[in-house]
């Protein structure tokens, strides 16, 4: 892999290697957090996720060599607390997908570990990417009811990691991964467990975030997932997010109009369970077969 040597990442990546990671390349490199497709022991390549981006690396390099380093990548050097807590943030964020391990249509977790000065754990690789594309390709009808298949196994996942008390808090097309033929919802960053509280009383706002994220995020329920999936489906669907109450549902099939529009309710109580979402976008993907085998049949 061709990465400069006074890139950022290349600290992270040099870590894996001395513990005897094979990095194949550098996904994403974000600030809190590096994705690497990686392998070891002759073994087939993974996605390792460490818990380590470009707001703290640069701490870890020599003085002469982070100025040339901060020209890679914008960054805010975290104190030694923030990079304490950051750290206790991706352990729960690793425990989170351990409880979820083993649910359908959710990306395990295949290993887990540290480096020593970060944590890391690993997922199986989905070369197929995420469902970004499918918003802006042109699509025939089979490819549609495809894609609404896909939609409805996210949240078959959404509706298992629901059953386990773990709400996922940032569904959008980039958290969404397709691999054989198959829809799987994956990155635990933004979950919680219904257990406790998680995050700070008010975020936002995002275009898939539901209303209650301005006041009530760190308790915020599965009726969350429903309204960031609804939108996603209106994406899909529609070609645009519902602004202000406006929705251009007409171009939505019949079946899902009316739960769509409820899904995207803006009093939490006043939507559909994830069941009844998932079970309208398989019976709006029926009729017509898909373009291909799903889920590896």
């Amino acid at each position: 892999m061709n990465l400069h040597p006074l890139h950022p990442a290349t600290w992270v990546l040099d870590r894996l290697g001395a513990d005897g990671w094979h990095v194949h390349d550098l996904i994403s490199f974000t600030r809190a957090s590096t994705l690497v497709l990686v392998s070891r022991e002759n073994r087939a390549p993974v996605v390792l996720k460490a818990g380590f981006g470009s707001n703290h690396v640069l701490a870890e390099l020599d003085e002469e060599a982070r100025p040339a380093a901060y020209g890679f990548y914008w960054y805010v050097e975290m104190t030694p607390d923030e990079r304490a807590l950051t750290r206790e943030d991706f352990r729960h964020e690793i425990a989170v997908a351990r409880t979820a391990t083993g649910a359908e249509h959710v990306v395990p977790l295949l290993e887990e570990g540290t480096s020593g000065r970060f944590d890391w754990y690993t997922m199986p690789y989905c070369p197929s990417g995420s469902f970004r594309p499918w918003l802006s390709t042109p699509r025939d009808q089979k490819s549609t009811a495809f894609g609404l298949a896909i939609l409805a196994d996210v949240a078959a996942g959404l509706t298992r990691l629901h059953e386990r008390g773990i709400v996922h808090r940032d569904v959008y097309q980039e958290n969404v991964l397709v691999h054989g033929g198959c829809g799987l919802i994956t990155d635990l960053g933004a979950a919680r467990l219904t257990a406790a509280p998680r995050g700070p009383a008010g975020r936002g706002p995002e275009v898939h975030w539901p209303p209650e994220y301005a006041s009530s995020y760190s308790t915020a329920m599965p009726a969350a997932d429903v309204f960031s999936l609804a939108i996603l489906v209106h994406r899909f669907l529609c070609g645009d997010i519902p602004r202000h109450g406006y929705s251009r549902l007409d171009s939505a099939p019949t079946v899902l109009r009316p739960l769509l529009d409820a899904a995207l309710a803006p009093k939490p109580e006043d939507r559909p369970a994830m069941t009844d979402l998932r079970e309208g976008l398989r019976a709006a993907a029926e009729p017509v077969s898909a373009p291909q085998p799903r889920c590896g049949q």
